[in-house]
């Protein structure tokens, strides 16, 4: 049986010592980082099993960023190492999308029970491993450095309009109502029309992406669903 990949995020070098030592004693296959972007890049690499992810860093992203831009393409199980006193951060990292935490200083025994029963609870929910790259026809979506090519050429996209993109394509080949679209992008918004600030935003990237009527030779990504929402190409 192959050893567990777990990644070890942390900024302090004893901490990153003590855990890579004490997890390998466990059988555990240990890589450890220091920063937020070589956790995202290392994740993106190496397709670890699990993620311990200290949230306070001396240089951004801190790790409740990392959560959050984690989430938005791989289902890896997180545990967040928080102090006692962080409450709030605990709370906002589990909104974030981590699947747990422990405090510190923990205990090793306990932090490894954690790992296993975190990695249980995703193998019996058959979590599906997401790829960081999502590629159709010319276009490129790398969901980690969060940029567009369309024919090895850059596409420049608002923040809106690239989360817009990023929620229909890692959902390729589902209609995604408008309530859904404006959930996922905008949250709760205060309009009389809302589903209009979605139509504006699609039509802006069809634009970009040369996904319109008048280029009829180009392969269509967005597809319309009349009166329902919109899907992304699954081909």
């Amino acid at each position: 049986m192959s050893k567990k990949k777990v990644l070890v995020v942390d900024d302090e070098p004893a901490i990153r010592k003590l855990l890579e030592r004490g997890l390998s004693g466990y059988g555990y296959e240990v890589v450890a980082v220091g920063n937020g972007v070589d956790a995202l890049a290392t994740t993106a690499h190496l397709n670890p099993d699990m993620i311990l992810l200290e949230v306070k860093f001396q240089s951004e992203p801190d790790g409740l960023e990392v959560c959050h831009q984690l989430r938005e393409w791989t289902r890896t199980p997180i545990i967040i190492l928080t102090e006692h006193h962080e409450k709030n951060i605990r709370l906002a990292a589990l909104n974030a999308g981590a699947d747990d935490y422990i405090t510190k200083p923990f205990d090793m025994d306990e932090l490894e029970a954690r790992i296993r029963a975190v990695l249980r609870r995703g193998e019996s929910q058959e979590i599906k491993r997401e790829t960081a790259i999502i590629r159709t026809h010319d276009l490129v979506i790398d969901l980690v450095s969060r940029r567009i090519t369309l024919g090895g050429k850059y596409i420049h996209l608002t923040p809106k309009e690239y989360e817009l993109l990023r929620v229909l394509a890692t959902n390729a080949g589902r209609v995604l109502t408008f309530d859904t679209i404006l959930h996922k992008v905008w949250g709760e918004i205060d309009s009389l029309d809302p589903a209009h600030n979605v139509r504006v935003h699609i039509n802006m990237i069809r634009k970009k992406l040369k996904d319109e009527p008048a280029h009829l030779h180009q392969p269509h990504y967005i597809y319309n669903e009349p009166g329902v929402g919109y899907r992304f190409t699954d081909l």
